[in-house]
């Protein structure tokens, strides 16, 4: 298969087929301490990042916690 289309954050991101949420952010180099994402709105425990595999058409939204005060 070729490679799909996600959105990530809105920016339109290619991938190859079969990628895994675990391997977009390992792409972005993004750690995971103090990451949520979400697929199609639908926030996805980081036990299951290695599981859920993105298809085209996909948006992933990575949110970062920050502190402040």
């Amino acid at each position: 298969m070729g490679p799909i289309i996600v959105q990530v954050n809105d920016e339109p991101t290619e991938l190859a087929s079969g990628t895994t949420l675990a391997a977009l952010l390992e792409q972005l180099k993004v750690k995971p301490r103090g990451i949520a994402a979400a697929i199609n709105s639908e926030v996805i425990p980081q036990s299951q990042w290695h599981a859920a595999a993105l298809e085209s058409g996909d948006s992933v939204l990575i949110i970062t916690a920050t502190q402040g005060g």
